[in-house]
């Protein structure tokens, strides 16, 4: 049975936003500008942001800190997915993870083959849990990131959306 509650008003989650990147700073973060504005605009509240260079601990070392937080009930990660020998992001998260969400990634391709082609195969895009943290691992584009929110993530992410949601968990 699904705990969404379409009478109720949705549900404001805690979120955490993370660029991994080696060229990206506080002044052209588009990406993680828009992830935090989009939670923002659905009723969230973006309470950390940070900007970490493509490096497995450097990554880790921020994510860690931020599923301890029980004041964070969401991560977004964005970059580092792609298909390229420097890419950290699925390998500083993997190993943390208590479950993974297999259909984010899949959904994930299935909408970005849609939009780009047999180009979508090269995004390792990743969701799962840890420590009650939903945590998501987006293509650091613009493009990719409007593509995960529009197509999963603002639906998913509101406690009233049917027949389930991953914010529903949250609600008391």
């Amino acid at each position: 049975m699904s705990k969404a509650q379409p009478d109720l008003p949705a549900a404001s989650l805690a979120a955490a936003v993370l660029t991994i990147s080696d060229k990206r700073g506080p002044n052209d973060d588009t990406s993680g500008d828009y992830l935090a504005a989009s939670l923002q605009d659905s009723g969230h509240r973006c309470v950390q942001r940070a900007i970490s260079r493509d490096d497995i601990y450097a990554v880790r070392a921020i994510l860690s800190q931020w599923i301890a937080n029980p004041d964070i009930q969401i991560i977004l990660c964005n970059g580092g997915t792609g298909f390229s020998h420097k890419k950290s992001t699925i390998a500083a998260v993997t190993p943390l993870l208590d479950q993974v969400i297999t259909g984010f990634g899949e959904q994930f391709r299935y909408l970005s083959f849609q939009d780009i082609g047999s180009s979508a195969l090269q995004s390792d895009a990743l969701a799962g849990t840890a420590n009650q943290t939903l945590i998501f691992c987006l293509p650091g584009s613009p493009g990719a990131c409007t593509l995960a929110w529009e197509g999963i993530l603002r639906q998913q992410l509101d406690s009233r959306h049917r027949p389930c949601n991953f914010a529903s968990q949250y609600l008391r």
